[in-house]
């Protein structure tokens, strides 16, 4: 599948960057920007979800093959390859299970190689809910879904999947009746007896609980040469609530021989 990407820079290490569940490459565009003073730095939408195509064909092991046909396209050797929730667990799949030779080093934001609980589905369903067609602003919209996603935060990001058809409707850039589908291949754990040995940091939020105590191990079986950097007062969505300290934190390591 051709995904609809942003490059930025020209130069320096190719820097690779997968959003996560419900998000699109403009998430990562504040980071990526200043990463590209020095990198060239590809955003990219995963299937379903942003500019890219719809599919329904929805799991890891299709969005790897996403991502090795993105590496031909663009003739990248070899990348660092950064991940955010979903994404992240693509880029284990992509390291482990596939095409470890392309990856210089591997950065998984706020996610764990373990299984997670449906609490997803709930978010699906509120999105999936609303009558669009009826609902004539953003506003209107935001007050709707505030009934069952009561969090501005989150809302907000969901929000950014908005846009207006050619008939001046509003639609979501989210393939969500795949995404509802399939929710459950996407929350399941990396498979087992997969190793990536290259080096490899995992971004955790203090306040989240993507990444805990008891993932210390199950990281370590799959990725033997990592680190864990944990952001003081970000959740989930790290990158969005303390782009200076994660930007920060991923040049330290990508500038590490």
């Amino acid at each position: 599948m051709e995904l609809f990407y942003k490059e930025l820079g020209s130069e320096g290490q190719p820097i690779v960057i997968l959003h996560g569940l419900f998000g699109s490459s403009d998430n990562w565009l504040t980071i990526g920007k200043q990463l590209a003073q020095q990198h060239r730095v590809f955003l990219i939408d995963q299937r379903n979800h942003g500019q890219s195509p719809w599919s329904e064909e929805w799991d890891y092991e299709a969005m790897s093959a996403d991502l090795w046909e993105f590496f031909q396209a663009q003739d990248l050797h070899k990348a660092v390859v950064v991940g955010h929730s979903m994404g992240g667990k693509t880029a284990m799949w992509f390291a482990t299970r596939y095409y470890p030779s392309r990856v210089d080093k591997l950065v998984v934001v706020d996610i764990s190689p373990r299984a997670y609980r449906l609490h997803n589905h709930d978010i699906a369903e509120a999105l999936a809910g609303l009558d669009l067609p009826s609902l004539a602003s953003r506003k209107a919209i935001d007050d709707e879904l505030a009934k069952s996603i009561p969090e501005l935060g989150t809302r907000q990001f969901l929000l950014k999947n908005l846009y207006r058809t050619e008939d001046d409707r509003f639609a979501w850039r989210m393939n969500l009746p795949v995404i509802q589908k399939n929710l459950a291949i996407v929350m399941a754990a990396l498979p087992e007896n997969l190793q990536f040995d290259g080096k490899t940091l995992f971004i955790a939020g203090e306040k989240s609980d993507y990444i805990q105590n008891k993932d210390l191990a199950i990281i370590q079986e799959h990725f033997p040469d990592n680190q864990i950097v944990t952001v003081a007062g970000a959740g989930h969505w790290v990158h969005a609530e303390k782009p200076a300290e994660v930007l920060q934190i991923i040049q330290d390591f990508v500038s590490i021989g």
